[in-house]
């Protein structure tokens, strides 16, 4: 006999709400059974529970729920695993591509943050060599004025 979870144990288990588990099961990732008067109580399979640790595996690589449904569901079907590969490697390629976009952009935009670091750095020395110089030039007239 296969091992079954209720709602809150699965939940429970990945750290998630019961809410954000409904909302898998809405996006079709989830698929319990239901039992009880008018089907409220919700029963999940094994094959529930490795649906869901896949969901979550996807989410943490950047994939949207809808591809991450697309790649679980190539897996349970009994077809051709090499297309299955070779779409998941197109989705993993396409996310890595956004990664290292993002990534440069960073680069960039931290270089950009050293420059002007630099230059307020450069120009604080210059005036804190000024100041000194100032105030020796500036002639004390104390009560006289």
């Amino acid at each position: 006999m296969s091992s079954t979870y209720s709602i809150s144990d699965l939940a429970k288990e990945f750290d998630l709400t019961t809410r954000a588990m409904r909302f898998y099961e809405d996006m079709g990732l989830l698929q319990p059974e239901r039992t009880g008067p008018g089907g409220r109580n919700r029963i999940y399979s094994g094959r529930d529970r490795t649906r869901l640790k896949l969901t979550l595996r996807a989410k943490r690589l950047g994939l949207s729920l809808t591809e991450a449904k697309e790649i679980i569901d190539m897996y349970d079907s009994p077809r051709d695993t090499e297309s299955q590969l070779r779409k998941f490697l197109q989705v993993l390629a396409s996310h890595r591509q956004q990664l290292e976009d993002q990534l440069a952009e960073v680069q960039a935009n931290l270089d950009e943050v050293k420059v002007h670091e630099k230059e307020a750095r450069a120009l604080l020395a210059k005036s804190a060599k000024a100041a000194p110089a100032a105030r020796r030039k500036t002639p004390d007239t104390g009560a006289l004025s």
